[in-house]
């Protein structure tokens, strides 16, 4: 038999019990009431669902009750009589009959009483089996068109007099009387019984099953037998079995009903529509063959914890018939009829959870790669922050214009740059400026001095380690070219690059990619690199000391920042600042050096460039006092001759008056007062030799 429509004559069958019967939960409130019970009280259905034992029996308090729930659950039934007061005030006795049961893992009691103030119950029963079933019957006498009806037949039609159920009178009560004129008509002409429900014209309507046979004697119909019975409530169950049915089938979770064994009782339809098997393949199928991952000790613990504790609820994994899988969330729940433990299991599909979970947690992931990189990248620029001069406040007269130049037209670009030039000339001046004046000025410029650094760790201060990828390695640590992404690195004293190092450097400059120590993926980077060097790179590369491939990779661009003995015009000008700049963070009152000190200062060569002059007027704003800094001991002795590094080469010097002239005719080349003239050679042969020379016109720099 059909599960539902065994469910729904059990439930007629308790509603439709001789005796009465009551569901009371904990708090000693009315869940449930049957017919029997409701007429003898006096209430409806809908009253009952707002009384409680205290107000049918009104002997019973609080304390009273709770000894009598403890009694029942603890004994499994308890008899006694009672009294009961009806709605209308009235008590009568009764014998009560209680019993413990559980549902989904609660606890109730189920009291049977009956009345036992007047007759036997047993009469009861017997005088009202018509009325309790709601059937009735009737009789129709085809010699004289008279109807005989029982009680019962006339109490669904709310009549005392039988002719009202004549067929004349009687298909008017219902909405197809044609269709009931019809078929008594077939019953009557050709013997052809018929069983049919019909509804009422009544508000609300109500449905009325119609049996009717023949009775004949020889071969004539001279009767007519039937059975009139009220199945509105039966209808309505039904109407309402089959809606939770479709819910259920419809529902995206997946439900399921097994007992002990893992036989499957029941299951929804999106079980079929989501695992992909047919209802007849699952209707052979248990708990192993649903998910074979499940062994007999495992489902045996799971039934029995769920037995014990009333549900249980835990993430799987469930298999699809094409061996596919989906994360799901699985909640059981304990069942128990007639003594027979069971579970239902409702199957929810999280598969978009897990993934927004997996989404989610890429992005925190994410933040927090950002979160440490901003964190190191804000670090290190604290460190690097500082009073640096930048590209526009760079202090320079005539001379530097050239090395300036140069700087402007790589700026905007993203050229891998060389800057060369003696130490203390200011190479990282000239590689703020570049990056100052580019499209990355926004992000980060980091700095790595390539001679400061032990061999041994310059790899992992350039591309950066993770934890245990050597002896010390205790935690991941993010290199200076995944810091510089996006804006430009700074290598100076790249000619302290080891050897070994050089390939992977190489690498980065031609893929924009490198890997990690210790690291399993290749990260991609877009970084621009600016190098500076003192050292002479030709010439350790003829000595195998530096890779030619590199070399050329980064010679690019080459910018050479000239010495301070060939630019000796800013030297007062630098002396200047580096006054103002000491005398400030000194406390003392020096406005201006005297002309003694600037003659002083332009008369010596400064083999230590910028960095020695700004060493020389800090230690004189320590030494001397005043508001004019004059000369001292501080002053290092000149040279009595000459070094060689004093000299400028043929062409230096021959580039230098060549600009010179140009800047004399304001750079033209041509004509009566060109430069050609002056320099009394041939006007092509000039602009040649400015072309080798690298003569440019001087550009205003903004």
């Amino acid at each position: 038999m059909d599960s539902s429509r065994e469910l729904d004559i059990k439930n007629r069958l308790i509603e439709q019990l001789p005796f009465e019967m009551v569901w009371v939960d904990v708090n000693s409130k009315i869940i449930y009431a049957n017919a029997k019970f409701r007429e003898a009280i006096g209430y409806s259905k809908k009253e009952c669902e707002n009384l409680s034992i205290p107000d049918i029996n009104v002997t019973v308090t609080p304390e009273s009750w709770k000894n009598h729930w403890e009694e029942v659950h603890k004994t499994g039934s308890v008899r006694f009589n009672a009294t009961h007061k009806r709605k209308k005030g009235e008590f009568y006795n009764v014998d009560v009959s209680a019993h413990s049961f559980s549902y989904h893992g609660t606890k109730y009691i189920c009291a049977i009483a009956n009345d036992i103030t007047e007759a036997s119950f047993y009469k009861k029963l017997t005088d009202n089996t018509q009325t309790i079933a709601n059937v009735g019957g009737w009789e129709l006498n085809l010699y004289n068109g008279a109807v005989l009806a029982t009680t019962g037949a006339l109490n669904i039609f709310n009549t005392n007099d039988s002719e009202d159920l004549t067929p004349s009178k009687i298909i008017h009560k219902f909405k197809d009387g044609d269709k009931f004129k019809s078929l008594l008509s077939k019953v009557i002409r050709n013997a052809q019984s018929f069983d049919e429900t019909f509804e009422t014209k009544s508000t609300p309507p109500r449905y009325i099953r119609t049996i009717a046979k023949p009775i004949l004697k020889g071969n004539k119909i001279y009767k007519v037998l039937g059975i009139y019975q009220d199945i509105t409530d039966i209808k309505h169950k039904d109407s309402n079995l089959t809606l939770y049915k479709t819910i259920i089938d419809n529902v995206q979770d997946l439900i399921y009903v097994y007992n002990k064994n893992g036989d499957i009782l029941y299951h929804s339809q999106s079980l079929i529509s989501k695992l992909g098997f047919t209802k007849k393949e699952l209707n052979k199928m248990n708990m192993f063959d649903l998910d074979t991952v499940v062994t007999p000790d495992f489902y045996n613990a799971h039934f029995e914890n769920v037995e014990k504790t009333g549900s249980q609820r835990f993430d799987w994994s469930i298999e699809r018939k094409n061996r596919t899988q989906f994360p799901v969330e699985i909640i059981s729940n304990h069942l128990k009829y007639k003594d027979e433990n069971y579970i239902c299991s409702v199957v929810r599909d999280i598969t978009e959870v897990k993934t927004r979970e997996n989404q989610l947690n890429e992005a925190l992931n994410e933040i927090k790669s950002l979160k440490e990189r901003l964190e190191d990248e804000n670090e290190y620029l604290q460190e690097e922050i500082g009073d640096k001069i930048n590209f526009n406040n760079i202090i320079y007269k005539k001379t530097y214009k050239s090395v300036l130049l140069k700087v402007n037209q790589v700026a905007p670009t993203d050229t891998t740059v060389l800057i060369t030039g003696e130490s203390g000339t200011g190479k990282e001046l000239l590689a703020r400026a570049v990056h100052s004046n580019s499209k990355r000025k926004n992000r980060p410029l980091i700095k790595i001095n390539c001679a400061t650094l032990p061999t041994e760790l310059i790899e992992s201060e350039l591309f950066g380690h993770k934890k245990g990828a050597f002896t010390g390695a205790t935690t991941d640590k993010v290199g200076k070219f995944t810091l510089a992404d996006g804006g430009t690195i700074f290598l100076d004293e790249i000619g302290e690059l080891p050897l070994e190092l050089q390939p992977k450097l190489l690498r980065v400059i031609q893929e924009g990619e490198y890997d990690e120590l210790g690291g399993t993926n290749t990260i991609k980077i877009d970084v621009r690199i600016i190098a500076a060097t003192n050292r002479d790179l030709m010439d350790m590369m003829s000595k195998g000391q530096f890779r030619e491939d590199l070399y050329y990779r980064l010679n690019v661009f080459p910018i050479h920042n000239i010495p301070l003995r060939s630019r000796k015009e800013d030297i007062p000008l630098l002396a200047e600042y580096f006054l103002e700049k000491f005398s400030s963070k000194a406390g003392k009152a020096f406005k201006n050096l005297s002309s003694k000190t600037i003659d002083a200062l332009m008369n010596y060569n400064f083999p230590g460039n910028i960095r020695e002059l700004e060493n020389l007027i800090e230690r004189a704003v320590i030494i001397e006092n005043g508001s004019t800094l004059n000369p001292g001991n501080w002053i290092p002795e000149l040279s009595a001759t000459a070094t060689s590094s004093d000299f400028k080469s043929f062409e230096e010097s021959q580039k230098d008056y060549i600009v010179k002239v140009l800047d004399h005719t304001d750079w033209r080349v041509s004509g009566p007062n060109g430069a050609a003239k002056i320099l009394k050679i041939n006007d092509k042969t000039l602009f040649a030799k400015m072309k080798r020379l690298g003569i440019e016109k001087e550009i205003t720099l903004k």
